[in-house]
């Protein structure tokens, strides 16, 4: 099929351009600058299908590199599989996902990965990669990084949080980081002190602190400041690449910034939730209404202007990326496994459907460029995971993954009537857009338009990534 997108504004990581965009079968053959005829005077003609974008940008479609479908955790799993989650993002503009393949302890690594494979295969709107959790780092799970970087898996994450779970401690993220460093990965690290959480979470609830902000409450900022700083001096001995995920404290990404003023190949992830909700006004709320917005790291407080100061290192780049975390749980019969004990409680939020509007919605408050939103939403992300440029760009060769994003349309999120997520709530009820996704198109096919979704499960291609293409 061939489709022409004619008069629209062309939104690239480094600027707007006034140019007409060629879709043949499943990538972009030309971007066609105004008056050019050189494909024909009558161009229009001659294509299957045209969209009028006069108005309107078009975008790369979204890349979300942190999302969870069907992640266990807390006795019980996220929500979405891969084929309602993948829908959802179509949905709200992106088209591709890394989710994590996740080895338990014990668990080889390669049966880990194929499980993902296997939930994954078949099902999915939208194209699709993983990352690989390492839940075990010993001699089997450092050999295995290296036979998956040769299967297009080239991430990896460690906890520094999760005792008894997924934590890894000291020496055996060094090794991690020493194999990563000699076959060119990168390290993902979610960064907490969860040794000391741990203590601070008994404590307050020997106090009987047990509502859903106190979750907040015992992951002080000093704990991920601190494990930041620990990842980074660590990553700085192996020289590996790191990246830090759900950055939400200020006094972290601080520790982020240095490290990249002294050029260190250190980058920072952060998320929505983390610049929009709060713990005095989500967290807090009466009752066990709070476990809507428990996630890890947690909500910060606004009073101490955390979620401010993250739009600030959006701009400077000391933050590089807004994924989403995507970790969805109903409320009923999922966050409910925390009522009396805020630490029993799923940690996660359902965001993947919202992010691109979420963060447009910046552009719009003046917290960010036009060109800003596409790179750190698509262009940035497909760059550090070795996706660009396949993905994350419009541009002759790319796959056609294409949004027709609407700036004078208006999006309603967050009702659970007219979310697509597997949710019986929302965390973002009652946010309002000021802008809309009209169309969206993955490798060629229209996949949303006009408020209908056409698209279908198994749609989505498995990719195989290369090495990160962003390092300093």
């Amino acid at each position: 099929m061939t489709i022409l997108i004619k008069n629209g504004s062309v939104v690239l990581s480094t600027g707007a351009i006034q140019a007409d965009v060629l879709i043949d079968g499943e990538t972009i053959a030309a971007v066609i600058a105004p008056g050019d005829t050189s494909l024909g005077a009558n161009l229009e003609a001659t294509v299957d299908k045209v969209f009028d974008a006069r108005g309107k940008y078009v975008i790369p479609g979204g890349v979300d590199v942190h999302t969870h479908m069907e992640l266990p955790f807390g006795g019980t799993f996220a929500s979405d599989t891969f084929a309602t989650g993948t829908r959802a993002a179509a949905w709200g503009g992106t088209t591709t996902i890394i989710d994590f393949a996740v080895q338990k302890f014990g668990e080889r690594v390669q049966d880990a990965l194929a499980a993902w494979h296997a939930k994954a295969d078949g099902q999915c709107a939208i194209d699709y990669s993983f990352h690989q959790i390492i839940g075990g780092v010993d001699d089997d799970s450092l050999k295995a990084m290296d036979e998956l970087v040769d299967e297009g898996i080239t991430s990896f994450k460690l906890f520094m949080a999760y005792p008894g779970v997924f934590y890894s401690d000291d020496g055996q993220i060094l090794r991690a980081m020493q194999t990563a460093a000699k076959n060119g990965s990168t390290i993902m690290m979610h960064a907490e002190n969860g040794i000391a959480i741990d203590v601070l979470v008994q404590q307050a609830l020997a106090e009987g602190k047990t509502d859903p902000r106190y979750h907040s409450l015992t992951r002080p900022w000093e704990t991920e400041a601190e494990a930041t700083n620990r990842a980074i001096m660590l990553a700085k001995m192996t020289g590996t690449p790191l990246y830090i995920v759900h950055m939400s404290a200020k006094q972290a990404v601080n520790v982020v910034q240095q490290a990249r003023d002294e050029a260190w190949n250190v980058f920072g992830e952060t998320c929505p939730q983390y610049l929009y909700l709060s713990l005095e006004e989500h967290l807090s709320q009466p009752g066990f209404e709070g476990a809507k917005w428990v996630c890890s790291t947690p909500l910060r407080s606004k009073a101490e202007r955390h979620q401010q100061e993250l739009w600030r290192y959006l701009r400077t780049n000391d933050l590089s990326i807004v994924s989403t975390d995507h970790c969805p749980f109903c409320m009923k019969e999922q966050k409910e496994l925390g009522v009396g004990d805020f630490s029993k409680i799923p940690n996660g939020i359902g965001s993947v459907e919202h992010r691109m509007d979420l963060i447009y919605q910046g552009v719009v408050d003046g917290q960010i460029t036009l060109a800003r939103w596409v790179e750190i939403t698509a262009t940035t992300p497909a760059r550090m995971f070795g996706l660009y440029p396949r993905k994350g760009v419009i541009a002759p060769g790319s796959d056609a993954d294409i949004v027709i994003y609407n700036p004078d349309g208006r999006t309603e999120i967050g009702h659970e009537k007219t979310h697509h997520m597997n949710m019986d709530h929302s965390a973002w009820e009652g946010f309002n857009i000021d802008g809309h996704v009209d169309t969206v198109i993955s490798r060629g096919t229209v996949i949303v338009d006009d408020n209908k979704y056409i698209g279908s499960d198994g749609h989505g291609k498995y990719l195989k990534r290369g090495m990160n293409q962003y390092l300093i």
